[in-house]
């Protein structure tokens, strides 16, 4: 009797359990939630703070500097926006070691880079060389910096607003090849970059900088979600333009009231928002693109909605920074990886794009057998669209040692994806 009555027991409870179920998804069809149909929100991909350092009291000066980005962090976060990483920046580091041997600079960034590490921010050291007359010697001391640290990053100017610099393209040449043979999977050149007329105040790394006199920020964002769900409600070239300026314009103004409100109660000054829609993995700019086109990146089309999607941020009325246009990093993003492995993006196509768009060549694989002449054809490239029409241009180019065309990259971080290295053309 007893074993019987719990077996109805049991019964009674399951018929009840599952009627209830069937209630809640019945009611959940009749009646959606409106977590379950509000669209994405872009994140705050980095809250950059610019310092002007002094070697003699740079520890202070970076604690007072945590102390502001903490607290804008937690601001952000107040106001409904998650913040993936708060980052530092200097001017040029070559200013503030000036005078010191090649063992301190490098000792002085050991320990730089520990704090960092310690303190849970990003670091950018500026630019080894801005111009032709800059000595390269400070490039190759970069690269040693960066092979001996776990956060620093730092870039080359190969072009400024005097032209092409030929001599810092041959430098960042020899960057990029030590940093192939003298880092974990070849992986170095994640934190180094070439970069042509990238201004002040860029909050995107590698290529952040600062020539000002300190306590500034500028915020950029991770906002490729937004811009999948606009080009996947519309296939009109027009439309689409217009919904995406007003939708992510929606977003930036409530995230820049908030930078306003931080920067007047800080004593922070203010200087402006990346709008570029930066990718991460399955956070994919090459799916937005996708869902626009009906194709895979590299399709016919391609270059359109490259341009509907600049014109579109260029036209959202906030500050802007930095380079505030289509950002498409090969191994950051999953979709783009998946198509350059395909051999449906090449160097050449993404150069193409960049005329009417962003960043220019981002974490390409490269062959172990890559020259540095032919590294420095490509950068040439690169400076040459970027002086042809005066727009911010960069390249972060990612040679693996001993992998050839066809063999697969094996990079260990979680913001890069492994994708099939291409030949060179």
């Amino acid at each position: 009797m007893r074993r019987e009555h719990k077996i109805r027991s049991f019964t009674a409870v399951t018929v009840m359990t599952i009627c209830a179920l069937t209630l809640v998804v019945f009611v959940a069809a009749m009646f959606p939630s409106r977590a379950a149909d509000a669209p994405s929100k872009p994140k705050v991909r980095a809250i950059t703070a610019f310092v002007r350092l002094d070697r003699a009291h740079y520890q202070q000066q970076i604690q007072e500097t945590l102390k502001f980005l903490r607290q804008a962090k937690t601001a952000f976060e107040k106001s409904g926006c998650e913040v993936e990483t708060i980052r530092i920046t200097t001017q040029p580091f070559p200013e503030y070691t000036h005078g010191m041997t090649d063992e301190q600079v490098l000792a002085f960034f050991r320990d730089y880079d520990a704090l960092a590490v310690k303190e849970g921010f990003d670091a950018a050291l500026g630019p080894a060389m801005v111009s032709e007359a800059d000595d390269p010697h400070e490039a190759e001391l970069l690269a040693k910096i960066i092979a001996n640290s776990k956060t620093l990053e730092g870039s080359v100017f190969i072009a400024g607003e005097n032209g092409i610099h030929w001599k810092s393209i041959h430098a960042a040449a020899g960057v990029i090849k030590y940093l192939e043979a003298n880092t974990l999977h070849s992986q170095g050149n994640f934190s180094f970059t070439a970069a042509s007329l990238v201004p002040s105040g860029t909050p995107f790394y590698p290529a952040s900088y600062f020539t000002g006199e300190g306590k500034q920020f500028a915020v950029g964002l991770q906002s490729a979600n937004v811009v999948s769900e606009v080009f996947a409600s519309t296939k009109s070239p027009n439309e689409a333009e217009e919904r995406l300026t007003n939708t992510l314009g929606v977003y930036a103004a409530q995230i820049e009231k908030t930078a306003v409100e931080i920067s007047i109660a800080s004593g922070w000054k203010y200087g402006g928002l990346d709008l570029s829609p930066a990718p991460l993995l399955d956070v994919s700019i090459g799916r937005a693109i996708e869902n626009f086109l009906g194709a895979p990146v590299g399709s016919s089309g391609t270059i359109t909605a490259a341009a509907i999607i600049t014109r579109a941020l260029k036209a959202i009325p906030v500050r802007q920074a930095g380079y505030s246009g289509l950002m498409l990093p090969v191994l950051e993003d999953t979709v783009l990886a998946q198509r350059w492995s395909e051999g449906r993006l090449s160097i050449d196509s993404l150069l193409s794009y960049s005329a009417v768009c962003g960043t220019g060549l981002d974490t390409i694989p490269l062959p172990g057998d890559v020259t540095p002449e032919q590294l420095e054809r490509i950068l040439g490239d690169v400076a040459s669209l970027s002086v042809k029409w005066h727009k911010p241009l960069s390249a972060r180019l990612q040679p693996v040692t001993g992998k050839k065309p066809g063999e697969t990259t094996e990079f260990d971080d979680p913001f890069l994806v492994n994708a099939k290295i291409q030949p060179l053309p």
